[in-house]
């Protein structure tokens, strides 16, 4: 099993669209095979900052999801839109 942490920044005021079109990508999530868990945090010093963490069965099928249509296609919108830098992933192993 491993852990995913994805911290994302979003352009100041995008904060309620990146929440909801969170929504979106966790019904991604649910259906992508060896996904178990995920949570989005927000930080309490900066309303602007996310962290993602999602339990999987092991990094491949992470890896297998990031790089799939499914991932892609709720991911897209938030590279110009909502964003305001480049999400960075790490991967936690138990």
């Amino acid at each position: 099993m491993i852990t995913v942490g994805m911290n994302y920044h979003v352009i100041e005021g995008k904060q309620q669209e990146f929440e909801d079109k969170f929504a979106g990508v966790i019904d991604a999530l649910k259906a992508a095979e060896g996904h178990d868990s995920s949570t989005l945090w927000k930080d309490v010093s900066d309303d602007a900052s996310y962290l993602i963490t999602s339990e999987w069965s092991d990094e491949k099928a992470f890896t297998d999801f990031i790089q799939s249509d499914a991932f892609r296609a709720v991911t897209n919108w938030g590279k110009e839109q909502i964003l305001s830098g480049r999400p960075q992933h790490k991967i936690y192993k138990h």
